[in-house]
């Protein structure tokens, strides 16, 4: 009987490790996740996916454009499972469209700054902009790029626009507008606040806010779109709530976001 018993603990315990071993296969086996991600976002996601993936072994790979970019290549049948914009009226068109499953929730709030490498004096804000020193002023496309379209709007409410519109070079992105401005390509530009506080990028140059009361909230939303229901939903259901979490919060705050 002693036997019997010694023999049917080394069953269980090898039952045990098996399921153990079987789990970990699964998980390290999943499918990724393929997430449309909005430039501003591109150095915050890096933090984001290799969490989630610790969390549930679930692996995250990311195409990262403009908002707008990304939405056309969607609409063009590009197999992403959830999409992150940096505003919410792309994906609000995309589940207009049934594209997406559900109207866009509200992951983060995004802050526009003026960057700049060059020697300036920032602490004039955006007035700076109009010396004879400033020939080249990047900023996103305002068609493509919510970040674009709010830094326009800023210049506008400020009634700097006519001044330094003659000055504007458009970068695809807010990833290319800022590679103008790093490369010292344009002596400033507009990006976002996400980018400056990089790991990589902090320390290179100065910058500013710009006035939040300049521009409207930059309120970015997630969907999950319709091939991502399809085809890999419990995941994409979990990666929602996870940008909900506690540790996704702590990782968007690190990189200078409003939180809902």
């Amino acid at each position: 009987m002693h036997g019997m018993n010694g023999w049917m603990r080394r069953l269980c315990r090898f039952l045990a490790a098996s399921v153990l071993l079987l789990a970990s296969s699964a998980a390290l086996s999943a499918e990724p996740l393929t997430v449309a991600v909005a430039a501003n976002v591109k150095y915050a996601f890096a933090d984001l996916q290799q969490e989630f993936t610790r969390q549930t072994g679930i692996p995250v790979q990311a195409a990262f454009g403009s908002s707008g970019k990304l939405t056309a290549q969607i609409e063009s049948g590009a197999p992403f499972d959830l999409f992150l914009s940096a505003d919410m009226k792309y994906p609000a068109a995309l589940y207009a469209r049934k594209l997406a499953t559900a109207a866009p929730k509200v992951y983060a709030n995004g802050v526009l700054v003026l960057w700049t490498v060059k020697p300036l004096d920032l602490t004039r804000g955006l007035k700076v902009l109009t010396d004879p020193a400033v020939q080249k002023i990047a900023i996103a496309n305002p068609a493509l790029a919510p970040y674009g379209r709010e830094a326009v709007r800023a210049l506008d409410h400020l009634g700097l626009r006519a001044a330094v519109e003659g000055k504007l070079v458009y970068g695809e992105s807010i990833s290319q507008t800022s590679q103008y401005i790093d490369s010292g390509a344009a002596d400033a530009g507009f990006t976002a606040k996400s980018i400056v506080l990089a790991p990589s990028v902090q320390g290179k140059g100065h910058w500013v806010e710009v006035p939040r009361d300049s521009y409207q909230p930059i309120a970015q939303g997630v969907v999950i779109l319709k091939y991502g229901e399809d085809t890999h939903a419990k995941a994409a259901h979990r990666f929602v709530e996870f940008l909900a979490s506690p540790a996704a919060r702590t990782i968007f705050e690190k990189y200078g976001y409003v939180l809902p």
